[in-house]
């Protein structure tokens, strides 16, 4: 039985090594950034309305855009990465500006689809209830409710006058200035900002 054992382990250990060096390869990608620009990246709509890239002797069927500053600077340090579950980091768009106009819009169709969050217009109601807040709004799309939780992180504040509400299920709304809103608006809110 040991001499099955010790056939066994060189085995093993040629395995480990192997895996050691695509890790140490597949690191190596990781950490180098690449700027996806005009002239290193051509971007085109796939006919089912996906985004995909050409660059350098690469070719993206489909690739995920991922903003790494949403809220502040959403076209600057764009993340373009492969469109699978690990989402692998192809390049960065540095400024959106570096791209043709076409390529550009392309870019925010992608962006508002990943990060849609309407705009709340006018607040009608807000209850509480339970541990919940039902909320009846209406937004750039139309009169909407939703509901969120109670305190932690369903509200939070963006800026001085800024707000993001997250409801139960995930989606994000906003309210750009919370004093476009009228005093009665703003009364129902109390509970929350």
């Amino acid at each position: 039985m040991e001499d099955n054992r010790e056939q066994e382990m060189p085995d093993l250990l040629d395995l480990q090594e192997f895996d050691e060096e695509a890790l140490k390869k597949e690191s190596e990608e990781v950490l180098q950034m690449r700027f996806l620009t005009g002239e290193n990246a051509l971007f085109s709509r796939t006919e089912g309305g996906f985004l995909a890239l050409k660059t350098g002797d690469r070719e993206y069927e489909r690739v995920g855009v991922y903003l790494t500053f949403p809220l502040t600077q959403p076209e600057e340090f764009i993340s373009i990465r492969e469109a699978d579950e690990k989402a692998k980091e192809i390049g960065i768009i540095r400024d959106l500006k570096d791209l043709k106009k076409e390529e550009q819009e392309m870019i925010r169709e992608q962006v508002r689809l990943r990060y849609f969050m309407p705009v709340i217009r006018k607040v009608l109601d807000v209850k509480d209830e339970y541990g919940y807040a039902y909320w009846h709004v209406v937004t750039d799309y139309g009169n909407c409710r939703f509901t969120t939780h109670m305190g932690g992180d369903a509200v939070i504040s963006l800026s001085d006058v800024r707000y993001q509400i997250t409801d139960i299920d995930g989606n994000r709304y906003e309210i750009p200035d919370l004093y476009a809103l009228s005093v009665l608006e703003r009364k129902k809110l109390d509970l929350f900002i």
